[in-house]
């Protein structure tokens, strides 16, 4: 048995792209930034270190949360990981991981203060929301 799950916390860099397959089914693309705290081991002082990864959600969901997701936006996506490999037009190999996500929480409310309560659905979104709470008032990396 292999267990492939992550639950993320952060803010959109850029408004989502919204695109469909072949067959119609709609695709949202973005990109999640969340910081982590290192320590420095020459200063020894604690350091914020930007991470980003980028992030797929399909089909009836990608519509209706398009309309609410824009740049800055406070996100939780609970999804699985994905890896991706292709060539680059210059013929180098190039590779990435995204998360493909099973569900997505914004956590900002329309008023832009506190947590919000629109859910992408199913049991999993409080979890996502429930685990944002120490990134509250950390500075955005973008």
């Amino acid at each position: 048995m292999s267990i492939n799950r992550a639950v993320l916390v952060g803010r959109l860099t850029r408004d989502p792209e919204m695109r469909s397959t072949a067959s119609g089914m709609s695709v949202l693309s973005m990109r999640l930034a969340f910081n982590d705290r290192r320590k420095n081991p020459q200063t020894g002082e604690w350091e914020d270190m930007s991470n980003y990864i980028d992030a797929t959600l399909f089909g009836k969901r990608a519509e209706a949360l398009s309309r609410f997701l824009t740049k800055g936006t406070r996100i939780g996506i609970d999804g699985r990981l994905r890896w991706s490999e292709w060539e680059s037009q210059s013929g180098e190999k190039r590779s990435k991981i995204e998360v493909i996500a099973d569900e997505l929480e914004l956590l900002d409310s329309r008023d832009g203060g506190g947590q919000g309560g629109q859910s992408g659905g199913g049991a999993g979104g409080g979890a996502a929301s429930s685990s944002g709470d120490d990134l509250e008032g950390e500075e955005i990396p973008f």
